[in-house]
């Protein structure tokens, strides 16, 4: 009797600790896609929208794509040869973010934590994904990460900004 006493303490101390790593998990997930962009709070954050309109902001975003982003995503946002394989080294190529890639299926929010932060396995990325893309949120300002998101959005034609809207919406009143 006292040994099973034992084995409930046991289980239920590892069920308490699974749930406590699991909380620990979720809660640093959702700070890290919902990392504040410049003046804004976290809850505002997921709430970004990026306006790929305004001439000035284009402007500069092409500019920065084409200083930070071109040498791997390509210069006509065309992405590397076979960027759904792995490299010998085990890393994903870089995708295109035209309308050929995958960029238009995320939230601008979840594409502003990915260039400011860069890819995290399990959190921005499926688990054991492995790429260079590096985190810029040293090098480039939140206005600036905005410029070359709202530049790469310009480029999608009309069912693609449509789709991307919509997982903007989406993410933005997702809890």
């Amino acid at each position: 009797m006292e040994e099973s006493n034992k084995s409930r303490w046991v289980v239920t101390g590892l069920l308490a600790l699974g749930a406590a790593a699991a909380t620990a998990i979720a809660l640093q997930t959702k700070r890290y896609l919902e990392a504040p962009v410049a003046s804004k709070k976290p809850a505002e954050a997921r709430q970004l929208r990026i306006d790929a309109t305004d001439p000035t902001r284009l402007s500069r975003g092409k500019q920065l794509y084409a200083q930070a982003c071109a040498s791997c995503h390509g210069a006509k946002l065309d992405g590397q040869p076979n960027w759904r394989q792995r490299l010998p080294n085990g890393r994903m190529p870089a995708p295109p973010h035209d309308a050929s890639g995958h960029t238009w299926h995320h939230a601008d929010a979840v594409l502003f934590a990915i260039t400011k932060n860069g890819l995290v396995a399990g959190v921005t990325a499926p688990k054991g994904y492995v790429s260079d893309m590096p985190a810029f949120g040293q090098s480039m300002s939140d206005d600036d990460i905005i410029a070359v998101l709202a530049y790469i959005k310009s480029t999608w034609p009309e069912r693609m900004v449509a789709a991307q809207r919509e997982a903007t919406d989406q993410h933005a009143s997702a809890k």
